[in-house]
């Protein structure tokens, strides 16, 4: 039993570890719209809203875009109403 221990715990405190890519510490993503100020989201800019939807033309998700939720839900708002006056299609073909 000790030695299943001893086992795990040498595991964990490998010094190689640190150099495999599976135990990479992930960094935390930065909202772009935040850490750019100059950067103001505009229904009217189709070229900067495509960066926020898929090949499909649907809405990427936080996760994908890295936005934080306050402007996830500006560009969700921008993206709509770009396709209401016809600026961004619906779908893709």
């Amino acid at each position: 039993m000790a030695d299943k221990k001893q086992k795990r715990n040498n595991r964990n405190n490998n010094v190689d570890d640190e150099f495999n890519p599976r135990f990479k510490k992930m960094r935390k993503k930065v909202c772009p719209l935040c850490a750019d100020k100059n950067l103001v989201l505009d229904y009217k800019n189709a070229e900067q809203l495509k960066k926020f939807i898929n090949d499909k033309g649907k809405i990427l998700p936080r996760r994908a875009t890295g936005a934080c939720a306050k402007h996830q839900r500006d560009i969700t708002l921008a993206v709509k109403r770009a396709r209401q006056i016809a600026i961004l299609p619906f779908t893709q073909e």
